[in-house]
C-alpha cells in the first residue's frame, strides 16, 4: 500500500473541492499551472491530487514506480497547504477509472453533504472523454474543469457535447477555463531527462533533485 506524507485532510476541505487525477509521471509545473487556474476560476478550497495506478488510456505504458510518483507529488505540493494527495487509485486493483474515484470520494474523504465536488481534467483528456467509463455520470457527480486551447479543441468539445446531451454538455462547457495551457508535458520532461538534460524550468527543484538521486527516467533506467 502506498501512503503519502500529505494525505487528504479528511473532513477539513471547505465547500468547494476538486479531484485532480493523472499519472503525474512526473508531476511538473504545468500541473501546478492547471491547479492554480482551476482554483482561481472556481473558488476552490482544496485540490486533491489523485495519482493513477494504471490509466485505461495508457495501457502498456510503463509508469514510474507508484511510490516515486507519490514522493514527487509530496515534494511538489509541499508549499501548497490547500493541495493534498489521495492514493486511493494506487490501492485498487486494475485500471484507474475516474468514475470509481468520484463515486467513493464523499464517503472516503468525509465530505459534507453541501460540498461541491469538481474534477480537473488536463486539456489533452478532452479528446475521447465521451468514451470514458460512465462519462455522463462522472459529469453529473463532479463539475468538470478543463483548461483548453480554444479553437484547436473546438471539434473535440463538439463531439463530447453531442455525446453527453444538452444538459450535461452545457455543464461541461461551464467548466472550461479559457487560458493558455502550459507548454510543459510529462512526456517532454521524461524524454529530456533520458537524453541527459535537466529541465529546471519545468520542475520544482526538489522534484528534479529527487529524480536525479533516484535515477528515474534516465536512459539507463529506460526499458
Amino acid at each position: 500500500m502506498i501512503h503519502s506524507s500529505r494525505p487528504a485532510p479528511i473532513g477539513a476541505f471547505g465547500r468547494r473541492v476538486a479531484l485532480y487525477g493523472g499519472s503525474f509521471d512526473p508531476v511538473h509545473l504545468g500541473h501546478a499551472h492547471v491547479a492554480r487556474l482551476a482554483a482561481e476560476h472556481f473558488g476552490l478550497d482544496q485540490i486533491v491530487f489523485v495519482p493513477a495506478a494504471s490509466p485505461p488510456h495508457k495501457q502498456g505504458w510503463r509508469l514510474a514506480a507508484a511510490a516515486d510518483r507519490v514522493a514527487m507529488l509530496d515534494l511538489a505540493l509541499a508549499h501548497e497547504p490547500r493541495w493534498s494527495v489521495w492514493t486511493c487509485e494506487l490501492e485498487r486493483a486494475g485500471p484507474s477509472y475516474s468514475i470509481d474515484t468520484v463515486r467513493s470520494a464523499p464517503r472516503a474523504l468525509g465530505l459534507a453533504d453541501e460540498v461541491e465536488l469538481h474534477w480537473v481534467l488536463g486539456w489533452d483528456n478532452l479528446r475521447g472523454f465521451e468514451r470514458w467509463r460512465d462519462a455522463r455520470e462522472l459529469v453529473r457527480l463532479a463539475q468538470p474543469i478543463v483548461v483548453w486551447r480554444g479553437a484547436e479543441d473546438q471539434a473535440a468539445l463538439a463531439t463530447v457535447r453531442a455525446a453527453l446531451g444538452e444538459e450535461l454538455g452545457a455543464r461541461l462547457e461551464r467548466g472550461l477555463v479559457r487560458a493558455p495551457p502550459s507548454p510543459v508535458s510529462s512526456t517532454s520532461v521524461r524524454e529530456r531527462i533520458a537524453r541527459g538534460e535537466w529541465p529546471r524550468e519545468s520542475l520544482e527543484p526538489s522534484v528534479l533533485e529527487y529524480i536525479r538521486a533516484r535515477g528515474i527516467y534516465s536512459s539507463a533506467s529506460t526499458p
